[in-house]
């Protein structure tokens, strides 16, 4: 998979990286039937997020996929080609995170999102727009705590390199 970006603007160093935990991650940019992209809007922090999570001990980057957009967005997908990977290096959390992303295609009738408590309290709302909507809303995102900036950057570049 082609490796899209590295984030890191704390210009942290491979001895601290060298302590992180590493976390492997997955994410979809998802069209509906109507040619629309989910997103999940944080409205508590002001900014926006493709479908995805962590991939689990036990999981397959498929199955990890599946999982997470059928939580997060309420429905099956179809996974089609990699999009890429983009490496984070979040400092505050001494995390290494690597995510991988995908195109994919809802198939059957979109459902409820199954949202943790942490994204209930948190006010996710699931939106579908055009996937230049979805561009313009991720570069006017403002977030307003440490994580969603680096969510709002590497979606962004997903987004972007669909």
């Amino acid at each position: 998979m082609k490796l899209l970006a590295k984030i890191n603007p704390e210009n942290i160093t491979e001895k601290q990286v060298s302590e992180f935990d590493v976390r492997h991650a997955v994410r979809a940019v998802v069209f509906d039937v109507e040619g629309k992209v989910a997103l999940l809007h944080v409205q508590k922090y002001k900014y926006h997020k493709i479908p995805g999570g962590g991939v689990e001990i036990s999981e397959d980057i498929s199955t990890a996929l599946q999982r997470e957009c059928m939580e997060e967005i309420g429905c099956q997908i179809e996974i089609g080609s990699d999009i890429g990977e983009i490496v984070e290096y979040r400092g505050e959390f001494k995390l290494k995170q690597i995510s991988y992303c995908y195109r994919a295609k809802a198939v059957g009738i979109k459902g409820e999102p199954s949202f943790t408590e942490s994204e209930k309290s948190n006010d996710f709302k699931i939106e579908w727009v055009k996937l230049e909507d979805a561009i313009r809303t991720f570069e006017i995102d403002n977030p307003d705590e440490y994580e969603g900036k680096f969510i709002r950057e590497r979606d962004l570049t997903f987004l972007r390199n669909y």
